[in-house]
């Protein structure tokens, strides 16, 4: 494969990590390790990837009917009988997500399945509207430009601020701004800093509410972190890309394919899936463990990752006593969940204007997050569209509660959403909803102040236990899917170390800010506080 499908971008500062030499095919030097991975989201995919290219006999196991996780897909019809396609919303796919792309890379060397969107506006309650069209993509030039065309953000804003408190959000190291910033919450640390409020409610709001939390709950590291990897760390830029397709058509079904295929000597192990089966718990098995599901069925193999998200790995560890030791479990038992999350898809009888963008960011605009004009980039939505004359509009109302809420608050969210639907697109007034999916989920991690210090990371006490997932610690410059990707790369390498098998190399954005002047500045400033 050639540099650009292993998943590397433009950016030059990009930062290599070396595979570990070693055999390329375990089943060549004695038999197979057998590894079970847990769940099938993109961090199981990529550990289970890793594995099976290493000549692994691996076996998938996923509660759900579809593989992706959080980023699955699935079909469902319109009370006229219509098969639609669904998923749990919409999802960027950045050009510094390295390690997913290598994992997508797999079965679609040049990305063709992605899509890359041209812009995505934020707009907020009083009309002001920031766009990354155009933007230079060189720190610290692009968050410059940034600031000056942004109608939120003005040179005395920049004046007023504090550069020596603001330096750490300049100068992002990683895991070092763990230590600096994550005992405050991020709204706490932009008013100290006398970050503009207009500017803050527009940019950085909305970016933390795509980790489904608000900033007053967030932690300001990982908001510095956030900033670092999308901005001021990064050259790829900030225009990301969608998939042209439902996530298992474009993704998850060509890679299922591939993993299932009989052996090649690019991948020479084998992989089987087993889907609808919920494993409930696992013991210690000689070197090894025993998976029991919840049909009765047993399995036993050298290996286990378990991929699955907050909620699913505190409960299985919970009835597996003989995993880990006390630390460790408690250390599971203490990983939270963000709050729960709404998303509305609509299939409407009528097109909206011509000129509304693919996807729209809001901020101040409760309880809408964002709107998706799905078919303007997803296929099978836009075939709908073309046949019916009709759009598929999805919104997006991201930390909606603390939980999900009983059924009476969950239609007065429904109707709120679709009245800011029709105040900023005022032709869907009018339009008769043909179909609607509301979705209401709660299995998100969260990344509120402290969280870092505690989450547990990819090594576990077991030395064929290997953790995985986008709420797993990882002392890299990473977040949303590809902490997921990065993660399930990172298990794949701890358990073919053991096994003294080749290991899979990985990238990221620099684990520092690129300015030594303002990694000075933030150094003086930590030992200051």
């Amino acid at each position: 494969m050639t540099a650009q499908h292993e998943g590397y971008g433009r950016d030059r500062h990009r930062v290599r990590y070396p595979a570990a030499p070693g055999h390329r095919d375990l089943s060549r030097v004695g038999t197979a390790p057998r590894v079970a991975v847990v769940g099938a989201g993109i961090a199981g995919l990529a550990a289970a990837t890793g594995l099976a290219e290493r000549g692994c006999d691996v076996e998938v196991l996923e509660r759900e009917r579809y593989l992706g996780g959080r980023v699955g897909a699935w079909n469902e019809q319109l009370a006229d009988g219509t098969d639609v396609a669904m998923n749990r919303g919409f999802h960027a796919f950045f050009a510094q997500y390295y390690n997913l792309r290598k994992l997508l890379g797999r079965t679609d060397p040049d990305l063709s399945r992605l899509r890359r969107l041209e812009d995505y506006p934020l707009v907020d309650a009083h009309g002001r509207r920031d766009t990354f069209r155009g933007l230079p993509r060189t720190p610290p030039w692009n968050a410059l430009a940034f600031a000056l065309r942004s109608p939120t953000f003005r040179m005395r804003d920049l004046i007023r601020m504090d550069p020596r408190a603001a330096a750490p959000l300049a100068a992002v190291s990683v895991p070092g701004i763990y230590e600096q910033l994550d005992h405050l919450d991020a709204d706490t640390f932009l008013r100290e800093i006398n970050f503009p409020e207009s500017a803050r409610h527009l940019a950085f709001e909305v970016f933390s509410r795509s980790f489904f939390i608000e900033p007053r709950r967030m932690s300001a590291a990982e908001l510095a972190a956030m900033f670092h990897i999308y901005f001021l760390g990064s050259s790829e830029g900030l225009v990301f890309d969608v998939a042209r397709d439902n996530f298992d058509v474009s993704l998850w079904r060509p890679l299922e394919e591939y993993l299932s295929a009989p052996p090649t000597p690019q991948r020479p192990g084998t992989v089987r899936f087993g889907k609808g089966v919920c494993v409930e718990r696992i013991d210690t098995d000689g070197d090894g463990f025993r998976l029991t599901t919840d049909t009765g069925a047993s399995t036993s193999v050298d290996a286990v990752v378990l991929a699955l998200d907050v909620g699913g790995l505190r409960r299985l560890v919970e009835s597996s006593p003989a995993l880990g030791d006390a630390q460790w479990r408690a250390r599971v038992a203490a990983s939270e969940i963000a709050p729960a999350f709404a998303v509305q898809r609509l299939w409407l009888d009528r097109p909206v204007r011509a000129d509304r963008t693919c996807f729209l960011a809001t901020g101040g605009l409760d309880p809408l997050d964002n709107i998706s004009v799905v078919d303007r980039y997803e296929h099978q939505a836009a075939e709908w569209a073309g046949a019916t004359g009709g759009s598929v509009v999805e919104l997006h109302a991201y930390a909606a509660a603390d939980t999900v809420p009983p059924p009476a608050e969950r239609a007065a969210l429904r109707e709120r959403l679709l009245a800011r639907l029709h105040a900023m697109y005022p032709e869907t007034a009018e339009a008769t909803i043909v179909g609607e999916s509301m979705l209401w989920r709660q299995d998100c991690p969260r990344f509120s102040p402290g969280d870092f210090a505690t989450r547990p990371g990819v090594v576990t006490p077991h030395p064929r236990l290997a953790l995985a997932g986008d709420g797993i610690r990882v002392d890299l410059p990473v977040a949303l899917m590809e902490r997921a990707a990065t993660t399930g790369w990172m298990a794949a390498n701890t358990l073919l170390r053991g096994w003294d098998a080749a290991g899979h190399t990985l990238h990221s954005v620099p684990a520092q800010g690129r300015s030594r002047l303002l990694r000075t500045l933030a150094t003086r400033e930590r030992h200051t506080r």
